[in-house]
């Protein structure tokens, strides 16, 4: 891993796309997972990601955590999709375990919101058990506008990120789902306000899905509580006790920031009736609500 983490980027490239090539080629031995951590970003699903695959019987995407087959490269087929995973052999003989088979796990930020997503991951992996990691929305909004930021993809105000929102996505979504190879930069990177309203995009996964098949948890739990939530969650995947020896760091964590006071009170007066609703949907109280 850290040969390949060092090398030079065109080796890295030729690397790549070596490793598609054969994958389609072997695509019939190869694994489709059985698990999917949905999202949301910038909610702690990097280690979230990182922790479930130290367990032997979850193996990740030989390249990447997310392939981004259900949203961005549908169009690429299941062949193209499977040759990102492990042959199932080989990623039983890494396992050491002989008792049962491993599983492969798959996560992807986009799925939560891509608007064709739920309906494709519905109709390719009807039994697919997910992971939906929910984070106080207004602390995930300014998270990814930071994100942006940082990465120099904005360079307006957080308040006028907000302002801007709903023109910079005017028919956005429209566009998508009338032609479902078209890609949306602003609703994938601009929709700070959007995302945060979870009720929405649970909902459309509560009426394809049984809910047994869906594990909806809190970033601020698992960051508070990680021995606990992880056993959760493999009491969820039926998956024997295991705890990562590197333990539960955080992933891609930004510094703390502060938000103008004005800005916080019109976010959480935003997001107050859909944190209603998803309470309703879950049936219990919010972690960022608490502690308001």
């Amino acid at each position: 891993m850290k040969i390949r983490a060092s090398a030079p980027m065109p080796v890295k490239q030729a690397g790549r796309v070596v490793s598609r090539t054969f994958g389609r080629a072997t695509s019939g031995q190869r694994m489709l997972p059985e698990v999917l951590v949905i999202g949301c970003n910038r909610s702690g699903t990097t280690a979230l990601h990182r922790a479930l695959v130290a367990h032997p019987l979850i193996t990740p995407p030989n390249l990447h955590k997310g392939v981004g087959y259900f949203d961005l490269n549908y169009q690429r087929g299941e062949r193209w999709y499977r040759g990102h995973f492990p042959i199932q052999a080989v990623a039983t003989w890494r396992s050491g375990q002989r008792v049962r088979l491993p599983m492969a796990m798959e996560t992807s930020n986009y799925y939560f919101d891509y608007p064709w997503a739920a309906d494709r991951i519905a109709k390719d992996l009807p039994h697919v058990r997910m992971i939906a990691i929910l984070r106080n929305p207004v602390e995930r909004a300014h998270s990814a506008y930071r994100h942006n930021v940082n990465r120099g993809m904005e360079t307006e105000s957080f308040e006028s990120t907000i302002e801007l929102e709903a023109t910079r996505n005017l028919g956005e979504q429209d566009r998508i789902r009338a032609d479902p190879q078209y890609e949306s930069f602003a609703d994938r990177s601009q929709s700070h306000l959007r995302r945060g309203q979870y009720a929405d995009r649970l909902e459309v996964y509560f009426e394809l899905f049984d809910r047994t098949q869906i594990h909806v948890m809190f970033t601020e739990d698992f960051e508070q509580r990680p021995e606990e939530e992880y056993d959760a969650i493999l009491r969820f995947l039926d998956l024997p006790a295991h705890h990562p020896a590197a333990g539960f760091p955080r992933w891609n964590a930004a510094p703390p920031a502060e938000m103008l006071p004005e800005t916080r009170r019109f976010l959480e007066d935003h997001y107050a009736p859909y944190d209603d609703r998803l309470q309703q949907l879950l049936g219990r109280s919010l972690p960022w609500r608490a502690h308001r």
